[in-house]
């Protein structure tokens, strides 16, 4: 099935690809994290192209005093498994970022406030976890109202059995379209 043509209203939001996976399982999700890495720069820059927002939502891993420019030079660190990454995937100028405390992008966060800012109808998830993350904000988003398309080229778990059963519940429970992102 063909992408999802990008209209306005689309907003991407950048699912905890800035990460420095320094975590139990990290190594397994940060392979699967760079498979994917080509597929969200792409449909990033094809927002841009479009003058679509780009919101990058992040875990803040319980730093509590850390911001989004912190976790980027600690990521951006020789050795880091999410450094490679984090290059590939530097927000711009143009991007916008949220820090979330939990799984789901909504939970205690100002996204909210700001897809409405924004004008949000369709939001385009794409990161990690596909199965924990992307699917808890996507079952939040889908009670919100907002219309779904999660790329399954652009979203990765630590298995791509995970993947793809998140992604088949998105497709029938949400009625998320799950098409490929073009490159």
């Amino acid at each position: 099935m063909p992408a999802p043509k990008l209209r306005r209203g689309d907003v991407l939001l950048i699912i905890d690809m800035i990460n420095t996976f320094a975590f139990e399982d990290g190594a397994a999700l940060a392979e699967h994290a760079n498979g994917i890495g080509e597929a969200v720069h792409a449909l990033r820059t094809q927002c841009h192209r479009h003058k679509l927002p780009v919101v990058y939502v992040n875990d803040n891993f319980g730093q509590w005093r850390q911001g989004f420019e912190e976790l980027l030079h600690k990521v951006a660190r020789p050795g880091c498994r999410g450094q490679r990454l984090a290059a590939r995937l530097r927000p711009t100028r143009q991007d916008l970022f949220v820090l979330k405390p939990r799984h789901s992008v909504f939970y205690q966060t100002p996204l909210p406030t700001l897809l409405d800012a924004l004008e949000a109808k369709r939001l385009i998830l794409t990161g990690i976890a596909a199965d924990s993350c992307v699917l808890s904000s996507a079952t939040e988003a889908h009670v919100r109202g907002y219309a779904l398309w999660v790329p399954g080229n652009a979203v990765a778990s630590l298995t791509p059995q995970r993947t793809s059963r998140a992604l088949a519940y998105i497709r029938e429970s949400l009625g998320g379209e799950t098409a490929d992102a073009g490159a």
